[in-house]
C-alpha cells in the first residue's frame, strides 16, 4: 500500500538525515520509530479488516465517529 503524502515526506527526512548526519543516529530515531509503527499500523488494521465481512452503511458511520475521536458512538 502506497504511504500518505505525510509519510512519503517522513521518509525522505529520515533519508536525509541519515545521508547529511550519518554520525549522529538520534536526529533520526524519532522519525524512523514513527514512520515503522505507522506502517506497521497500517498492516495490523488492514489484515484484520480483510478479515470480516463488508460493514454495513450504519457500522461504517459509528467506526468512524470513533476514528475521528469523537468519543462514544451513537447507540446502534
Amino acid at each position: 500500500m502506497p504511504l500518505s503524502p505525510e509519510g512519503r515526506q517522513r521518509r525522505a527526512r529520515v533519508a536525509a538525515m541519515r545521508r547529511h548526519h550519518p554520525d549522529q543516529p538520534e536526529l533520526v530515531d524519532a522519525d524512523a520509530v514513527a514512520l515503522k509503527t505507522d506502517a506497521a499500523a497500517e498492516e495490523f488494521i488492514r489484515l484484520i479488516v480483510d478479515g470480516f465481512p463488508p460493514l454495513t452503511a450504519e457500522q461504517r458511520a459509528r467506526l468512524a465517529v470513533l476514528l475521528r475521536g469523537g468519543g462514544d458512538a451513537p447507540a446502534a
